[in-house]
């Protein structure tokens, strides 16, 4: 049974090794947490050892996650409500902005730094060279 076969006929054509992962999570005051998730592989049993297979993986959700973190809890990607037309997709693109520069300019602390510009919007000009001089007049 190859395993397109064991996965519903879903084919994976480079695929030759299935990994299972068990995982248990406990967040401090909460229940433990148990999943099992699967992988797929292009690399053969002869190229990695389960070690090192495990830190793929791990590194890969590293990256994963430090993305989705930002994404989900800093801008609130999950709560955002409008699902209609174009704005989705618009603003996805402006979260991935605003994520891009700040990684360029190598902030430190990208919730801090959305929460400083948050109410004062001109305060995020700067990020992309352009400078704001409030006019005095008040126009």
């Amino acid at each position: 049974m190859g395993i397109a076969d064991s996965l519903g006929g879903i084919v994976f054509p480079r695929a030759k090794l299935a990994i299972r992962v068990h995982r248990r999570r406990q967040q401090e005051g909460k229940k433990q947490t148990r999943e099992t998730v699967y992988a797929l592989t292009s690399l053969g049993a002869h190229q990695a050892i389960p070690a090192e297979l495990a830190a793929y993986l791990r590194g890969h959700w590293v990256i994963e996650n430090s993305r989705q973190y930002i994404r989900d809890v800093t801008f609130g990607e999950d709560a955002y409500t409008v699902h209609t037309g174009s704005a989705p997709r618009a603003m996805a693109a402006l979260r991935n902005l605003a994520s891009g520069v700040f990684h360029t300019l190598r902030v430190d602390n990208i919730a801090k730094t959305t929460r400083a510009i948050q109410d004062l919007p001109e305060r995020a000009l700067p990020f992309f060279g352009i400078s704001h001089e409030p006019d005095p007049s008040g126009t």
